[in-house]
């Protein structure tokens, strides 16, 4: 289901705009993956580590769950963890890009693009605190909205405004695109009055509070808006329900050092065996991680290879 091998892109001044447009550093990542690789331990391994996360919410919600999950990272492996916040996906795709990142939480199509075009490799796979391993995307409205279905929304675009995922989002934006509109022969970009993008929770919040008419969302985000603001879900009534999605994967750069990647391999793989990690992850949405490499995305990249076929068909 994701995007097939884009054009390389080239030359200082494009990198330095690039990282300008993908929001730029937090504190927490100020030291450069070059800068990082001069600190070193007794062994020559490079100690500090740039964890990049996408932006499913804000910075802040996303921080204070993540920071127990990246202090226990630092702890157990000895290595120490610095997260990267981006204002959206393609900051921390570029980050990696341009080694300003050493691996990253992704979803699959975000993945697929920084396995394509920042020399990243899939090595792990979430699974739900259910134990599965896979979600759904969702379209949805307020609670007080008269469309049922995905069909009544496509018949009223003209008049409806949009919320769209973020371009780099599998669950906001890429299966939409095929299931809801390519497969309908409908523009997204064109078939509504106005369309906006944003992260999950912006758009969720957007149409509780009837800023937007309609938006796309995920199973994942339900889940956690159910624990934190039930209050909103309430207000949200889902009109369309995707096939489901492999869930996310974790992605590092493949020419990081080998022993560090030992290390990291090691530690998601057996992390979440005792009641405080199984903790830890619960607060993520998730159990033990799995094994995994770059087959997972292979559905993705049938799935925008799909998109652009009907696309394609639209406009001959």
């Amino acid at each position: 289901m994701s995007i097939q091998t884009l054009q390389k892109w080239v030359g200082l001044s494009v990198m330095a705009m690039g990282l300008a447009a993908c929001g730029g550093k937090t504190p927490e990542t100020s030291d450069t993956a070059e800068q990082a690789k001069a600190i070193k331990d007794a062994t020559g391994i490079p100690k500090v580590v740039q964890f990049g996360i996408i932006n499913t919410e804000s910075s802040q919600n996303l921080r204070s769950t993540w920071e127990p999950f990246l202090a226990e990272m630092s702890q157990k492996t000895g290595l120490d963890i610095k997260p990267f916040f981006a204002s959206d996906y393609a900051g921390v795709i570029q980050a990696m890009r341009f080694q300003k990142i050493d691996l990253a939480w992704y979803g699959n199509k975000s993945a697929m693009e920084a396995v394509d075009r920042a020399n990243g490799e899939v090595f792990a796979q979430t699974v739900n605190n259910d134990g599965t391993t896979g979600y759904h995307s969702l379209m949805i409205v307020n609670i007080d909205s008269p469309y049922m279905t995905e069909q009544d929304v496509l018949k009223n675009a003209s008049k409806l405004t949009f919320g769209n995922g973020d371009p780099n989002s599998t669950s906001g934006n890429l299966v939409p695109g095929y299931y809801v509109f390519a497969k309908n022969g409908v523009d997204s970009s064109t078939a509504f009055k106005r369309t906006l993008n944003a992260n999950h929770e912006s758009n969720a919040m957007a149409v509780a509070n009837k800023q937007v008419d309609v938006a796309t969302f995920n199973s994942e985000g339900w889940a956690f808006m159910e624990q934190k603001n039930p209050d909103i879900v309430k207000k949200l009534k889902i009109v369309w329900t995707s096939p489901e999605i492999p869930s996310d994967p974790l992605v590092w750069r493949k020419d990081m050092d080998d022993e560090v990647k030992i290390k990291l391999k090691d530690f998601f793989l057996s992390y979440g065996s005792t009641p405080e990690e199984k903790k830890i992850l619960d607060d993520l949405g998730w159990s033990k991680f799995k094994d995994s490499n770059n087959d997972q995305l292979k559905p993705i990249r049938e799935l925008e290879a799909f998109k652009k076929q009907a696309a394609e068909k639209k406009a001959a």
